[in-house]
């Protein structure tokens, strides 16, 4: 089709503009759904005439329309030609970033950190440090990109910059070629940019359809009521994203309309329908890439949008500039997998917020006490089985450990007791009974006291060593002590030997017990019923560790009153290995006094730290990275990421699990 053509076909249609779109991408309010494209062919006559339905997830903004935009020889919808924007007098023309991945340039659509691809080229722009180039030559200086509405807007000159092939640049009319490939999904961040903790200057803020408007019925009978009235409003386009995390399907089904209208939710016995009074449609049936049938039907009173999702759970809500109806639905495909965690059904207490790729979950003080909960010695358990184990309502993976024997490597105290020693060098959080949390560094040592003065224990371990004196706490299968050996079982805080045994043997779970050379530590008791005290000696000022019964290390320590204090340097972290890569974070923090449990989709520490200074957080501690990184809260994983390959983490040695206090009220679901 001539350029020619096409201007003609514009002029002459009284339909506007032509449906037939190619793939597109959204990045900035759900930067995780990739697009797939359908088509829905018409059934039966409508004030749109036949057409095709075709599938492609976008944002597009406001502005007055310069040129429109053809692909490939179709013109598209007004949304997508150019706009003249910015400050310069007469302004820049720009192009919405939402739409180009239909000219096959791969982009990440965020104001914050701007990329747009096309195969070896680069251009990366960030406020305060402008444009980059990758693959070429900047040259003359590049307009910066402009927030319009919602809608993020690119100048063409970076277009043209890239390289983008143009089949024709006339004064009415801008026409690209059609693209050898369609970009399925967004660029990740741009790895010398912090993520940014907002998703965007201006946030998509989704209406969300009144419940009063949500009503379970029967689904409503389809009628073809013929003549139909000549509808003032229309169903434009509908747009469809899946993205398939294992076992966890979400789907997005975005009706794009010509004006704004109030839709009327029924849920059914398989799905869902969508009354949009005074709406004229195409009407057609399809089977969407997830199984799911969507069905599009008129009457006399508008136009009824069906969606069989065979048992996925779907929110409907409202977005505008441009109006759109929007269903997302979220299927769980195998029981073996949780699904994600459901920020519509929240235990009371909890509080959830999402910034970008940061996500946030709050609890009430007054309603949940955290606490360290540990698989059996030298075995894995997921978050999950750890927050059961104790009755709890979530938790999160915590401090490292030695993948090969399940061992933990740093500080570990729980009950009171600690049961792994501290590298006494990475920062620490201590879980107050409360339910505050402190942050520092402390050096605990187990410390003995009695007539014969004071020592402390020289580590926490089974093995026993003839010039250590060693501590360990029994789990009920571990052998301690040796031949030669003497073993006292105390208990911390009392002021007698309970008990003294020769040789190896295994003491019962929860002992503390102190192994040693009787010859080496000649000075300390040897029979039961003889004076000892046993204490925990935090060896710190920098907060109230004595009050803490939990407490663990990980690191690095992120904020601190406020202000991101990450230093690799001061905790013996390398920077080259891995624990230091971009990749999913996790950590716990205070947020308006509030224990926070904090996840990064992608990023690395510093970008962390920012995130959550962003956030408003006044301290935080990293508990993890990478693949055991896993956040968990009443049967859902809250791990998923637009770059992540797996849903939850893997099992784990240890997690901080909050647990509802006994008020009588903490159990109750809002």
């Amino acid at each position: 089709m001539s350029p020619r053509s096409i201007r003609s076909a514009l002029a002459q249609s009284s339909d506007g503009p032509l449906l037939c779109v190619p793939l597109g991408i959204l990045a900035r309010y759900a930067p995780h759904v990739k697009m797939l494209a359908f088509s829905l062919v018409a059934r039966s006559c409508s004030p749109l005439g036949a057409g095709i339905l075709t599938a492609a997830l976008c944002l597009t903004g406001g502005g007055a329309q310069a040129r429109p935009v053809a692909i490939g020889g179709s013109v598209q919808a007004a949304s997508v030609g150019t706009r003249w924007l910015g400050g310069t007098v007469g302004g820049t023309e720009m192009l919405p970033v939402w739409a180009l991945p239909r000219l096959g340039v791969e982009v990440r659509n965020d104001p914050n950190d701007l990329r747009l691809k096309w195969g070896g080229r680069e251009l990366r722009y960030a406020p305060g440090r402008g444009w980059r180039a990758l693959g070429l030559t900047l040259g003359a200086p590049l307009p910066a990109p402009q927030l319009e509405g919602q809608s993020l807007y690119a100048p063409l000159a970076a277009l043209r910059l890239l390289g983008v092939p143009l089949e024709a640049d006339a004064p009415d009319l801008l026409a690209f070629a059609a693209p050898l490939r369609v970009p399925g999904e967004t660029l990740p961040p741009s790895p010398d940019l912090p993520p940014s903790p907002e998703m965007s200057a201006s946030p998509v803020v989704p209406a969300r359809v009144p419940v009063g408007a949500v009503t379970t019925a029967p689904s409503p009978a389809r009628t073809s009521l013929l003549p139909l009235p000549d509808f003032g409003v229309r169903l434009q386009t509908v747009r469809v994203g899946r993205e398939l995390h294992r076992q966890i399907e979400t789907q997005r089904v975005v009706l794009e309309l010509s004006a704004p209208v109030a839709p009327e939710v029924q849920r059914t016995a398989n799905g869902l329908a969508v009354r949009l009074p005074g709406v004229g449609t195409v009407t057609g049936e399809q089977t969407l890439a997830s199984g799911d049938t969507l069905s599009l039907d008129m009457d006399a009173g508008g136009s009824w949008v069906r969606l069989q999702t065979g048992g996925g759970r779907s929110e409907v809500f409202t977005l505008s500039d441009p109006p759109r109806v929007v269903i997302d639905t979220v299927t769980q495909l195998g029981r073996e997998v949780p699904p994600p965690i459901n920020p519509q059904a929240l235990p009371a207490g909890v509080t959830y917020r999402q910034l970008g790729g940061l996500h946030l979950l709050s609890f009430d003080p007054a309603r949940f006490q955290a606490q360290v909960v540990s698989a059996p010695r030298g075995t894995f358990a997921e978050v999950a089985q750890l927050v059961a184990q104790v009755g709890g309502t979530a938790g999160v993976n915590a401090s490292y450990f030695d993948p090969a024997s399940a061992l933990p490597v740093d500080l570990v105290v729980s009950g009171g007791l600690m049961t792994a020693a501290s590298l006494e060098k990475r920062a620490a959080v201590g879980l107050l009974p409360g339910g505050g949390l402190v942050f520092g560094y402390p050096r605990p040592r187990y410390r003995l006291r009695g007539p014969f003065g004071e020592v402390q224990a020289n580590a926490v371990t089974s093995r026993a060593r003839p010039d250590w004196l060693t501590a360990f706490v029994g789990d009920g299968h571990t052998e301690t002590g040796a031949a030669g050996f003497l073993t006292l079982h105390v208990r911390l805080g009392g002021r007698t030997v309970e008990r003294a045994v020769s040789g190896p043997h295994v003491p019962p779970v929860g002992t503390l017990t102190l192994t040693f050379d009787p010859d080496r530590f000649a000075q300390l008791p040897r029979q039961a019923g003889e004076a000892l005290e046993v204490s925990l000696d935090w060896r710190s000022d920098d907060a109230p560790w004595p009050l803490t019964r939990d407490a663990l290390s990980a690191g690095p320590l992120l904020v601190q009153a406020g202000r991101a204090v990450t230093d690799p340097r001061r905790e013996g972290f390398n920077t080259a290995a891995s624990i230091w890569r971009p990749t999913r974070q996790v950590a716990l923090g205070l947020w308006k006094g509030q224990p926070t449990v904090a996840y990064l989709e992608h990023g690395t520490p510093e970008a962390f730290a920012a995130a959550l200074v962003g956030a408003g957080l006044s301290d935080a501690l990293r508990l993890d990275s990478g693949s055991s990184a896993s956040a968990y809260l009443t049967g859902g994983y809250g791990n998923l990421g637009g770059y992540l390959n797996t849903v939850w983490g893997r099992p784990v040695p240890n997690a901080i699990v909050f647990v509802p206090k006994l008020t009588g009220a903490v159990s109750e679901g809002r």
